[in-house]
């Protein structure tokens, strides 16, 4: 299945409250995704709250053109819950555990 963002509501500071295709929902916390050129102007409260979803990207994006994909957007939502570390691992979002011990 193919990950959608169905719904965005801006809640406050860089809080979105997100709802997915698979009918999960959670709050999102984008303060921490805010650096590199691209997503510098969306620092500025006044233009993050713009945000909408795009029907056709199924994303959040904002009036300067920026968005994130929905993948990113469910890591960031749902990092915490141990049913879906494997998923963010195919992702690539999180690193494989590491299975070898160090010898000293």
């Amino acid at each position: 299945m193919f990950l959608h963002v169905t719904d965005a509501q801006y809640c406050e500071e860089y809080k979105v409250e997100v709802t997915f295709n698979d009918g999960r929902k959670g709050i999102v916390d984008f303060e921490n995704s805010l650096s590199g050129k691209v997503f510098e102007p969306l620092k500025d409260l006044k233009l993050f709250s713009q945000l909408k979803v795009d029907p056709e990207l199924d994303t959040i994006v904002w009036p300067n053109g920026v968005d994130f994909a929905p993948e990113y957007i469910y890591f960031l939502a749902f990092r915490d819950i141990p049913t879906l570390q494997t998923q963010f691992r195919e992702w690539g979002y999180i690193a494989e555990p590491n299975t070898q011990l160090s010898r000293a």
